[in-house]
């Protein structure tokens, strides 16, 4: 059928070795569509660039080369392959033959992946047009679902000859009636008229959305831009505002709505043929098995003392940081999170932690939000000057006569971290708008008449100057100027004094003189003495993706008794004792266990627990002071200063004959 009106006999070798192709490589997915019930539905055949390179790769180079001409004949090709593969079907198996088929070329493993390649957003230009081209970004926006005419069908009044038309992208996807006839003898058809066929045109869905590059792929000073792309019959409704996706497909050209006072332009836009969907490759990534054994030696090598190969961990966090050993574990801590749980109503319990770092300046707050959104496969910074409720959560926008939602900060670091600077120099307002974002993990919104929930499971890192003199004697929210609900939702709350320590001060200008030296033995490959990013990046993922520690009951009864004892003393820090301090004793218990490598949470990561949100106090249950985290460094022997540690707070809790322990090394009656 595709051969006789739109191919030359040049073409018909061209044209079996696509159905070869497709019968002799991916023939399950042929029987899977030839014996779907539904006919009316479109089917998508998925093949590999790479396969298709090594087998055929001339046609490879005209796929590439000539996507709008060689796509469409692929798709002829399947209807072809199907009827072969009917052929093969077993004896009263119902196979249907469909027509709705697309074939969706995806690149992965061949070399139109690599990044160098094809060009980030904001390089895209005019010689890109009519090939296959590849671009890598996260959806800001996502239009409704519509209904266009993908075809009709139109008949010579002179000849009778029947011809499709198709639409016209460039003028809105109207198909225009033809200006000549399409017949082998148009010659003799000459000013006829054409008439419409009846019950011949073909319907396709069609969705427009908005891709934008990543930030973090920028340069200082460049502004991120956006695509427009086109999605087609399966393809629609794949993706949402916050996924990260890559698009293959072929650039072509629209004209911008016509609007009074604006130049109308040709906007260049995307026609997608194949969508890949990367939020889960960011939270899963594929960690090699070499790397993994590498984990499993370093633990090894500290069984006797994990104390120590943690700290040696920690150590590889914000290096260019001397000491602060606290805030180095907090951030560990928060980018590894706890298990999310779902209780027997349906209600969601996060496992993302919230990490705040109220400080007096120069005390490295700043450096450690940009030190923790590398190591994060998703991050999003911004500064809270520069932010506004809608550039958080999600702002209304009109295109083109219609309303759409363009996600915020909170929503492109769904599945991620979002770093927020200058908390404090945020308006109440916007303050108030992440309540939800943080605590629920979405963001109801009604705007424009659009009424939707949005996914925000997204780490907040917070870092704020307190409001002048810090004062100890005087409530966090006092000190802040942040309300109690909004400092109830952060798990950790470190406080870091600028204040006077000579001995503090001698030790930190040794190490900042003796840096370089520090650096020149240092070795990436030997993880017990240094941890590199490229590697805390790994460990990190692989410890979130494959443990979910469960708590013992030696954990559950000291989190209950310190958690019982705060509600007991808690006067000054109210807004700071609620139930969601209980869940955050939980969460950063959990997620010190995968720290260390574990799948079972025990009383050494429920005391660590105790100790980070110890320190996030201003005043404690269970020591007389809180010291300042800015001056906390690095023990020469952790196991040993914990097992005091562990005593002392056994004792405050009562639970020292429960669990049997007498000495001050912690061993056991």
């Amino acid at each position: 059928m595709f051969l006789t009106e739109t191919t030359s006999s040049s073409d018909d070798g061209t044209y079996r070795n696509m159905v070869s192709f497709l019968v002799d490589n991916y023939s399950d997915q042929l029987h899977s569509i030839v014996l779907s019930p539904d006919s009316r539905l479109h089917y998508p055949l998925f093949i590999d660039f790479a396969e298709l390179m090594n087998d055929h790769p001339s046609i490879a180079m005209l796929v590439y080369s000539e996507p709008s001409s060689y796509l469409p004949k692929f798709d002829y090709a399947a209807i072809s392959a199907q009827r072969l593969i009917t052929k093969e079907c077993e004896a009263g198996s119902v196979a249907i033959i469909k027509d709705n088929v697309h074939v969706r070329v995806n690149i992965l493993g061949s070399p139109l992946e690599s990044p160098e390649s094809y060009p980030s957003i904001g390089k895209v230009r005019v010689k890109h047009r009519n090939i296959l081209l590849t671009l890598k970004g996260t959806v800001i926006r996502s239009g409704g679902i519509k209904t266009i005419e993908g075809e009709r069908k139109y008949e010579c009044k002179k000849c009778k000859y029947v011809f499709p038309v198709y639409p016209e992208l460039e003028t809105g996807n109207m198909i225009k009636p033809p200006l000549a006839c399409l017949s082998d003898r148009s010659y003799e058809c000459e000013g006829n008229k054409f008439v419409p066929v009846e019950n011949s045109t073909k319907y396709h869905d069609y969705q427009d959305i908005k891709i934008q590059e990543s930030a973090q792929l920028l340069g200082v000073g460049a502004i991120p831009r956006s695509i427009r792309v086109i999605l087609q019959n399966d393809l629609v409704d794949m993706v949402k505002a916050g996924d990260d996706v890559i698009v293959t497909g072929v650039l072509t050209a629209k004209w911008s709505p016509d609007l009074k006072d604006v130049r109308c332009d040709l906007d260049p836009v995307l026609v997608a043929n194949h969508v890949r969907w990367t939020n889960e490759l960011k939270s899963d990534l594929d960690i090699p098995d070499d790397i993994v054994i590498k984990f499993k030696k370093f633990w090894e090598k500290f069984k006797d003392t994990p104390l120590e190969g943690r700290n040696a961990i920690l150590k590889g966090i914000c290096p260019q940081v001397f000491g602060l050993f606290t805030v180095k574990l907090a951030v560990a801590l928060t980018l590894i999170g706890g298990v999310q749980h779902v209780d027997n109503s349906g209600t969601k319990i996060r496992g993302e932690s919230h990490l705040l770092l109220v400080g007096d300046p120069g005390t490295g707050k700043s450096q450690f939000l940009k030190f923790a959104a590398k190591l994060s496969n998703r991050a999003v910074i911004t500064t809270g000057l520069g932010s506004t409720s809608a550039g958080l959560t999600v702002t209304a926008v009109k295109d083109g006569g219609e309303w759409m939602l363009e996600a915020g900060a909170l929503v492109l670091a769904d599945g991620g971290l979002c770093c927020i600077d200058e908390f404090d120099s945020m308006r109440e307002h916007d303050r108030a708008t992440i309540h939800e974002a943080m605590e629920q993990q979405t963001i109801s919104i009604a705007k424009a008449g659009l009424v939707t929930t949005l996914s925000t499971r997204t780490i907040v890192f917070g870092a704020t100057n307190p409001k002048g003199q810090y004062d100890p004697n005087q409530p966090l929210s006092v000190n802040t100027t942040l309300s109690g609900p909004l400092l109830s939702r952060f798990d950790i709350v470190l406080v870091l004094l600028d204040t006077k320590n000579p001995e503090w001060d001698k030790v930190v200008s040794s190490h900042i003189l003796a840096e370089e030296e520090h650096q020149k033995v240092e070795n990436a490959e030997d993880l017990t003495s240094s941890w590199s990013l490229t590697m805390l990046k790994k460990y990190i993922n692989f410890v979130k993706g494959y443990f979910k520690p469960v708590l013992t009951k030696e954990a559950e009864r000291v989190i209950s008794s310190y958690y019982q004892l705060q509600r007991r003393c808690g006067t000054q820090n109210a807004a700071r004792i609620t139930v969601r301090m209980l869940e955050s004793l939980i969460r950063l218990a959990q997620a010190h266990a995968r720290l260390m490598f574990r799948n079972e949470v025990t009383r050494l990561d429920a005391i660590t627990a105790i100790l980070c949100i110890e320190t996030s106090m201003t005043t404690s249950a269970i020591v007389d002071s809180v010291g300042n985290a800015l001056h906390s460094n690095f023990s020469e022997n952790p196991d040993t200063e914990y097992a005091k540690q562990e005593k002392f707070i056994l004792e405050k809790l009562r639970l020292v004959d429960e669990f049997a322990i007498d000495s001050i090394d912690g061993s056991v009656r």
